[in-house]
């Protein structure tokens, strides 16, 4: 009987481990599963066949045989017969290296991330479809189908993508599928469309739409203008000022009476990086070597492990394109053909408001608009939680877009007011897929201005140049047709005159050709000069990198691809050489503590105002004095505003005013006050002491708060202080994943440098392009091919970005070409 009771309980034992040990534990992965020799995370490493030079692959659905080679970096140059199989070996090899990161994505944008790690992204999801991400893919989708062009591209891509899938068994799916035990998923066109939104989300998602309403609720007008003045810099407009217009206007909207938002402290903790941006710029023939145009393009976005872009060469019949793809999504985005490149950044445009509504009763089933009641159209949202029963959500969406906080609750985004409806471009139907599929077709610029016909979102400044010798720019996507400031605060969501009224016309966005400078460029600033006719919005990036790049492309003769290249690594910090002589100046004569810290006798306040005074302005990796200046203007900005604008003291979700509007303050009025000139301005006062500061006084206590921070952080002044380790960029896993990514990279930049690498944004894909009789290309990007860590091409081209270096580009012209960097050939065909 006890040896019976031992066995039971053995067995017990045994099988209550094996299902432990295969079963995901909360955030711990199914261990038995992870660890097994056959299934496994063993299985993930690089395999042969990985590798394999020759290799015949017999793949479902394909018409005709397919010729992929393979260069030194992964990079995939198709070869295709016909369109259907472009696109189909497209998605089929993008999902071979990066399967995990565009399902992931996908998961992301559509707020599904609950059925992979349960309970604790449940906010995230509930925000992801409450502000209508799948609701815009839907729409998009729907209008990319009906296009019959897109619809083969769309259908071939999701074809290939689940070939791919199909041929894997749970042993070879990719780590992050094992660690997080779920599995892949069939690919559909929506999902395409989910990660251009997505990308929308990331570039034109922000809104000051609450805060300005909060502070105008405040302090009233005279200050919104003073502080918040629209375009606080337009000296260096995309298209300047006394462009031709070459078209008539449209009548703008008349602007109703004043509309003054509901103070509001009920904001919900997520937004976008305001520090998003990019860089593009192109040089005409007349300032080239060769004589025909150099295209530059650097998008910032978010640094990650794998990397948001993919590399890939595309031809087939009319198409021979090279260039990035984001992973899931078809065609090239930025890149380059025999004849053209283009390159995108964003626009930062004002294409996202809100509306305060009036409903009938609490039960929020009717709301007031244009004289009468309107009824809500109610979705309910099944959010589907690992390990715990399904979520229903019920959204309310107005004919303005979803209402995405309907009540007050423990809300997700700062920037989100309750009971208030959305309008975003975003989530209107356009076709972004047939502007990519003309542009790697454009021969000239006829061509390019074709494709842009049909971009809706996000609005981006698509710069072009050609061996036509042609260069422009063009600040493109649906803009819609407003009086001006029309969403710079909150909109009366009752009154008609407040909804938007129409659209401006695509041609008549801001553009220019060929301009007398011989260069054109963006860098997030405003998109046009004064003499425009439309609003676009009111506040645009500060224009520091813009100013940086036209003040070097108005000197640059006699361009090569290596000067475009060496100005995209560009570290001189334009807001330090504008701020640091006068924060200096109004030390001068201040008697410096010259702290002995206790914890650090070595560091003192003269000796870093010596190290300032012999800076040249450069984020270069060793820079102590970028360390000091950075905490040094970053505190002084917090004290000089954070009393009057931050959350603590006024209980009310607001903002600074921008960077430029704070540099005059500063220069202007605090330098009147001191030479008798004016009295200084009362926003210098911090109002929380009893004592009236002046801004000597905050420059000496931000000063002391900057060398106090470093002497903690760091030790005494030293080269442990160099900016790249002030800095730390971090490439992380998309997940997070602890380990999978590459922390502390020892390189320069800031963000208001043309090398605008930060801790966690930086130029997500650095890009050259020389047109001429036969074109040259030049690119990198922080990361591989490869998304699986276990690969040599994971993130092999980290250390070429990291110092600045390029890649020639391998582009090939037919299948069959010699080349001395292409390593593997690949051959696919049908296995019907």
């Amino acid at each position: 009987m006890l040896r019976i009771l031992k066995a039971g309980l053995a067995l017990l034992v045994t099988l209550t481990l094996t299902w432990v040990l295969n079963t995901k534990q909360g955030d711990i992965p199914p261990i038995g599963k992870l660890l097994s020799p056959y299934r496994g995370f063993w299985q993930n490493g690089e395999t042969a066949a990985a590798t394999d030079e020759h290799l015949t692959l017999r793949l479902p659905g394909l018409h005709q045989p397919v010729r992929v080679r393979f260069d030194d970096r992964r990079v995939p140059h198709i070869f295709a017969e016909n369109e259907h199989d472009l696109y189909y070996a497209q998605g089929y090899l993008t999902a071979h290296d990066r399967l995990w990161q565009m399902e992931f994505m996908t998961r992301v944008a559509a707020g599904r991330i609950s059925e992979v790690v349960g309970p604790k992204a449940l906010e995230y999801d509930r925000f992801q479809r409450r502000m209508g991400l799948a609701y815009g893919a839907e729409n998009s989708v729907r209008t990319m189908l009906q296009d019959p062009t897109t619809r083969v591209v769309l259908e071939s891509y999701s074809e290939g993508v689940n070939a791919y899938i199909n041929s894997l068994a749970p042993k070879d799916y990719p780590f992050e599928y094992k660690l997080l035990d779920y599995a892949p998923e069939p690919w559909q066109p929506l999902k395409c469309a989910l990660l251009l939104k997505l990308m929308a989300w990331d570039l034109s998602g922000r809104s000051d739409d609450l805060r300005l309403s909060n502070i105008l609720s405040k302090y009233g007008p005279a200050v919104v203008n003073d502080l918040f003045p629209d375009y606080p810099n337009r000296t260096d407009a995309i298209v300047p000022t006394g462009s031709p217009l070459n078209f008539k206007p449209l009548p703008v909207p008349a602007t109703p009476p004043s509309f003054q938002a509901a103070l509001s402290d009920k904001v919900p903790a997520r937004e976008p990086d305001a520090e998003l941006g990019s860089n593009n710029f192109a040089v005409a023939g007349s300032r080239s070597a060769s004589g025909l145009p150099i295209l530059a393009n650097d998008p910032h976005l978010q640094l990650n492990l794998p990397s948001i872009w993919y590399q890939i060469q595309m031809a087939a019949p009319g198409v021979n394109v090279y260039g990035v793809t984001i992973p899931g999504a078809p065609a090239v985005i930025i890149g380059f053909n025999e004849n053209v490149a283009w390159g995108v950044t964003n626009v930062g445009g004002d294409v996202l408001d809100w509306y305060q509504l009036k409903f009938k009763d609490n039960m929020m089933r009717e709301y007031w608009h244009n004289g009468r009641w309107k009824p809500i159209r109610r979705v309910v949202e099944r959010i589907v939680v690992r390990g715990l029963p399904d979520r229903l959500d019920t959204v309310l969406y107005t004919h303005h877009g979803p209402i995405v906080y309907d009540r007050e609750e423990k809300v997700f985004n700062k920037q989100t007011p309750i009971r208030h409806a959305m309008r975003w471009t975003a989530h209107d139907g356009a076709n972004e897929v047939l502007t990519f599929y003309r542009l790697d077709r454009a021969r000239n610029y006829q061509d390019y201005s074709t494709a842009l016909q049909t971009y809706g979102s996000p609005a981006q400044n698509f710069i072009f140049a050609s061996n036509q010798n042609d260069i422009a720019i063009r600040p493109n996507g649906h803009f819609p047709l407003k009086w001006a400031d029309q969403g710079k605060f909150i909109l009366d969501g009752t009154d008609k005159a407040y909804d938007w009224q129409g659209w401006i016309p695509m041609e008549q966005n801001p553009h220019v050709e060929n301009p007398a400078r011989g260069f054109v460029s963006s860098a997030n600033q405003p998109s046009a000069g004064l003499d425009y006719p439309y609003y676009l919005g009111w506040d645009y990036a500060p224009s520091d990198r813009g100013h940086r790049i036209n003040e070097r492309l108005a000197k640059m003769q006699r361009a090569t691809p290596d000067s475009l290249r060496q100005l995209q690594n560009d570290n001189l910090g334009v807001n330090a050489r504008t701020m640091l002589p006068w924060m200096l100046e109004t030390m001068a004569g201040t008697k410096l503590t010259d702290h002995k810290y206790p914890h650090e006798p070595a560091a003192s306040e003269g000796a870093a105002i010596r190290v300032l005074a012999d800076w040249n302005y450069i984020y270069q990796a060793d820079a102590v004095a970028a360390s000091i200046f950075d905490l040094w203007y970053t505190n002084l900005v917090d004290r000089l505003w954070q009393d009057d604008f931050g959350a603590k003291a006024t209980g009310l979700e607001m903002r600074y005013p921008s960077q430029d509007r704070t540099n005059r303050l500063l220069l202007s009025q605090s330098m009147g006050a001191r030479f008798g000139l004016a009295p200084a301005s009362p926003w210098i006062d911090d109002r929380t002491t009893p004592q009236r500061e002046n801004a000597r006084d905050l420059l000496a206590a931000s000063l002391h708060f900057a060398v106090d921070s470093l002497t903690r952080k760091f030790g005494p002044m030293g080269p442990k202080w160099g900016w790249a380790n002030q800095k730390s960029t971090d490439i992380n896993h998309l997940a997070n994943l602890p380990g999978f990514g590459r922390m502390d990279i020892d390189c320069g930049g800031s963000r208001g440098s043309v090398n605008a690498t930060g801790p966690r944004n930086g130029p997500s894909w650095r890009m050259v392009v020389a047109l001429g009789p036969q074109v040259k290309a030049y690119g990198i990007f922080p990361g591989g091919q490869s998304g699986n860590p276990a690969s040599a091409y994971y993130d092999d081209m980290i250390e070429t970005w990291r110092l600045g270096k390029l890649d020639e580009l391998v582009f090939l012209r037919a299948a069959d070409e010699n080349h001395p960097r292409l390593q593997a050939a690949w051959r696919l065909e049908s296995s019907n």
